[in-house]
């Protein structure tokens, strides 16, 4: 078929493009002419992906939302002549910035967890023990490998050993706000001078729970289009 269409080439002389099972190459070098893709919009939430596809403002036709993972979702329709698919909207969460796995000073570490994880008991647990660590006895922290204690107090004038709670089951903002955040488990642990960390525990499994979320609220907020067939959600 490559000779057919270089002899076909020859044959034509000056003309600038050849034919080639489908697909036109301009003459030389013989690079493929691609179709036009538009560049994708970009927004850093569901809500504007969802307006935009109810809007219809570009008139997209039959398309499939992606939930590429926790933080990105995109749309995109059907492959073209040269098998790219074109990609309307872009979602891509705005997400605090929250250092797993390092240690945090104390004070910084509360501000963290008051600010960009969600209230529940084991946030306030160890929010409480954070909070009223004896800076004098941060050296006498007790560690069995599982579980730590540390001096701590427990009263207007008293100082007794706290035990640090590990695991904790708590959910840090990891995806769009207009879903639930996933609650998973955590490691936490201290050491000298006080300083607070947490590990993640959970082997990742919180992502596949939060694109679940993600997939429940779009298919919610537009179900009327994915009951005409224009629209298909993956996850």
């Amino acid at each position: 078929m490559i000779k057919e269409a270089f002899k076909y080439l020859v044959e034509l002389g000056n003309k600038k493009v050849v034919n080639v099972d489908g697909q036109e190459f301009a003459t030389g070098d013989m690079q493929l002419i691609r179709q036009p893709i538009a560049e994708p919009l970009r927004v850093q939430s569901l809500s504007g992906l969802i307006d935009y596809l109810k809007s219809n403002f570009d008139s997209v036709g039959e398309v499939l939302i992606h939930v590429v993972d926790p933080e990105t979702v995109s749309v995109v329709s059907y492959p073209n002549n040269n098998m790219k698919r074109q990609e309307w909207i872009l979602a891509k969460a705005f997400v605090p910035t929250f250092r797993f796995d390092n240690y945090y000073e104390a004070e910084k570490f509360n501000i963290k967890l008051q600010s960009i994880f969600l209230k529940n008991d084991d946030r306030d647990l160890v929010l409480k023990v954070v909070g009223n660590i004896r800076e004098e006895n941060v050296r006498t922290i007790g560690d069995d490998g599982i579980s730590q204690s540390v001096s701590a107090k427990v009263g207007v004038a008293t100082v007794a050993d706290v035990k640090v709670p590990n695991p904790v089951l708590i959910a840090p903002y990891r995806t769009f706000t207009e879903v639930e955040q996933p609650e998973s488990k955590f490691v936490f642990r201290m050491r000298d001078g006080g300083e607070c960390a947490l590990f993640e525990a959970d082997g990742g499994a919180w992502q596949l729970e939060a694109m679940d979320y993600i997939k429940d609220h779009l298919t919610l907020e537009l179900k009327e289009l994915i009951e005409t067939g224009n629209v298909h959600i993956i996850a």
